[in-house]
């Protein structure tokens, strides 16, 4: 046996047999998620933003430096509670397929909570879902589902326990953010209260800071001045503080200047007035007007981090308050990196309201996103590097040894569910109601709770709205809709900045035959249960963010 394969039978037991016997009781498993969230807007990966909560989070257990999500919200969700990548379950598009958000998962692509119940965990989930059925079918026992991701300020559209939510006529003093955090530690204590001797699941999942830019008056103006220097400085600050935190050791991407927001809404722009701007241009080439609104996004945007931070600090102190702080694994991640996405909808934009207001609809735009996602290059929906680079931070002081460490193995959201399943001592139905359940690609990451260590696989693969990409090692190949296969060699160039296909033609073509046959695979897996008539993919595209 090779040692790496011995390496990574053995550590999992080590690791568990070392835990403290306060630990031998189940752990509960808390996953928060943000949503198009950089991976630069956390200070403990750099940021500028004041988030606290989450730093001592990192200060006391782990930072992962390569972990990967989907791209886009739906299908990061669908990875991050079933265990395989979206396409396999029919919540993202395949090129031989339809599919997309409104694609229905099979049978046997049950939830991470349908498979903790029997031993014992009872689940919970407060914020947005964004996976198909609705959120108890999927074995949570309470939910809050934050269906109005258009207007931080009202509760109107949103269910409780999958039953609908009537705010009052006069409703006033609501905050998505707050209100997620409010059913989370409502779950917490009723617990204590009730279910004190069954291990718990939350999956808390913010839609901060998803446009629109919607913050309270108190958040936005701590931070209304900071970005007036433009998108070049903050990058060029964040960078140099990763590469002294160790985050990375790469050069900073170049911005693109081309690249602008992944569609076209053109009437945007005209409802948003003369200080919007859909490219990164230089920050001298912008008017005073434009400058001052661009950083004024920035500082929601900002605002909108600071205050979820707040929030999840509430949730620790029930944690604290109800004593299971110390057994219970707390990870944070984006389902996504920072968006460039430009539009206006629900209630429209009212130019003359003040910026962060619920009468405006602002989104961050392609300027700001590109330093957001610091150092990577590109935004949300592409499956370059600052498209699907995401901060995961790991917590749990009963079974992780480790303050403060880094982890460089890359790591992915299929990893969530074998991770959980393994630390609740589930082995997973080889059948669910006589069908075989296929296998998911993810790996535990209970290896790399214990030490920095390569959890082995074969490889990571994307495919999202034409963009797509393979992960073999260090080498990555990735090519935006209609473009070209790029290959990079991310352990020197995770920047992606020196494309090395044409001088290594070998290399770029062995990684092309895996991509395929990965999307043959998942393509063949996908069609025995696929719709006769699937819907285009991307025909409720903007519906669906």
């Amino acid at each position: 046996m090779k040692p790496q394969a011995l390496l990574a039978i053995l550590l999992p037991l080590l690791l568990l047999n070392a835990l403290p016997a306060r630990a031998a009781q189940k752990p509960n498993i808390v996953f928060i998620l943000a949503d198009d969230l950089g991976y630069s807007d956390l200070g403990c990966y750099g940021s500028d933003i004041a988030t606290p909560n989450l730093d001592a989070l990192a200060a006391g257990g782990l930072r992962f430096t390569q972990c990967y999500n989907t791209a886009r919200c739906w299908p990061s969700r669908g990875a991050l509670l079933s265990g395989y990548y979206a396409q396999q379950i029919h919540r993202d598009a395949l090129p031989a397929l339809g599919g997309g958000g409104q694609g229905v998962r099979q049978q046997w692509a049950r939830l991470l909570p349908d498979f903790l119940k029997p031993a014992g965990y009872r689940s919970y989930h407060s914020g947005k879902w964004h996976v198909d059925g609705k959120v108890l079918a999927g074995g949570f026992d309470r939910s809050l589902d934050m269906k109005n991701q258009g207007n931080y300020f009202t509760a109107a559209g949103n269910a409780i326990d999958d039953v609908p939510v009537n705010p009052a006529e006069n409703e006033s003093g609501y905050y998505a953010t707050v209100a997620v955090a409010d059913h989370a530690v409502d779950c917490l204590r009723d617990h204590a209260a009730n279910h004190a001797q069954k291990p718990f699941f939350h999956y808390i999942a913010f839609i901060s800071p998803h446009f629109p830019l919607h913050a309270l008056p108190g958040d936005i103006a701590k931070y209304r001045d900071r970005y007036l220097a433009g998108w070049v400085a903050m990058r060029s600050a964040r960078f140099e503080r990763m590469k002294t935190m160790g985050i990375t050791n790469t050069t900073l991407s170049a911005l693109e200047r081309e690249v602008g927001p992944p569609y076209a809404f053109a009437d945007a722009m005209q409802k948003l007035g003369p200080g919007e701007v859909n490219r990164p241009l230089p920050w001298t080439e912008l008017s005073d007007e434009q400058r001052r609104f661009q950083a004024t996004k920035m500082a929601i945007h900002a605002a909108m981090v600071d205050r979820m931070d707040q929030e999840i600090g509430r949730i620790i102190g029930q944690l604290k308050a109800i004593n299971v702080f110390e057994n219970t694994l707390i990870l944070f991640a984006s389902d996504n990196g920072a968006s460039a996405e430009i539009m206006v909808r629900n209630g429209g934009h009212d130019p003359s309201s003040p910026p962060g207001s619920a009468k405006s609809y602002l989104c961050l735009g392609p300027g700001f996103s590109s330093a957001c996602n610091t150092p990577h290059r590109r935004h949300k929906t592409w499956v370059h590097e600052g498209g699907i680079s995401t901060p995961l931070v790991a917590h749990w002081p009963a079974g992780i040894a480790a303050r403060g460490e880094l982890r460089h193995t890359p790591t992915h959201f299929v990893d969530f569910v074998p991770t959980a399943l393994e630390l609740a001592g589930v082995s997973k139905p080889s059948q669910w109601e006589g069908e075989p359940i296929p296998a998911a690609p993810g790996k535990s990451l209970l290896p790399a709770f214990a030490a920095d260590t390569l959890i082995p696989r074969d490889s990571l693969w994307w495919l999202h709205e034409g963009n797509r990409a393979i992960r073999m090692g260090d080498w990555k190949l990735v090519a935006a809709k209609n473009e070209p296969w790029e290959l990079y060699d991310l352990r020197a160039d995770r920047a992606e900045q020196h494309n090395l296909a044409a001088q290594m033609p070998d290399k770029a073509n062995e990684l092309a035959a895996a991509w395929q046959r990965q999307t043959d695979e998942i393509t063949e897996l996908a069609r025995k249960t696929a719709s006769p008539s699937p819907k285009p993919a991307g025909k409720k595209r903007a519906a669906n963010q």
